[in-house]
């Protein structure tokens, strides 16, 4: 997925996404907070205005789409990116996870993959922030900060839902 982004001299900013295909959303960003929202059917074609929504409801449904109201349970890795190159990513601890068992100081995940565990949600409960002591558990969700590199690294620990 690759995200092209160009100023629009006193509109905004326009960003392009390439979807599956040759297909493409377009999201133009007014000075004003406005947003519009259009799809096309590849890079050179004409595009569909699909809506367009004040600032404040576009960042309503930016939060619903990143996740921040409901997280599918089903997911193996949500990812959002708090600034350039870093990540805050939700992991789902499988059955066969090195990590299981372990309390977070003694498997040292952040000298081992350069990650943070900021909580830690189990069934119902979110333990924000966890302590060295917190035993992680098979089935639990962990949320993570750290860059590109050092997530992949830390997938190494969680089991076979992330190998390739």
């Amino acid at each position: 997925m690759t995200v092209y982004e160009s100023d629009l001299p006193g509109v905004g900013k326009k960003f392009e996404i390439e979807l599956d295909g040759e297909e493409r959303l377009v999201i133009v960003t007014h000075n004003t907070g406005k947003r519009e929202v259009f799809i096309k059917d590849s890079e050179g074609a004409d595009s569909e205005k699909l809506f367009e929504a004040p600032d404040r409801l576009a960042r309503k449904i930016g939060t619903i789409l990143e996740g921040a109201y409901f997280q599918p349970v089903r997911a193996e890795r949500v990812e959002t990116m708090l600034a350039d190159e870093t990540y805050l990513e939700w992991y789902n601890v499988a059955d066969d996870a090195e990590l299981a068992g372990e309390r977070i100081g003694d498997a040292k995940i952040r000298e081992r993959t350069g990650v943070s565990i900021v909580a830690v949600q189990r069934e119902d409960e979110v333990i924000s922030p966890p302590t060295p002591e917190t035993v992680i558990e098979v089935g639990d969700t962990l949320v993570v900060v750290g860059d590109q590199e050092d997530c992949a690294a830390f997938e190494t620990l969680l089991g076979s839902e992330y190998e390739e």
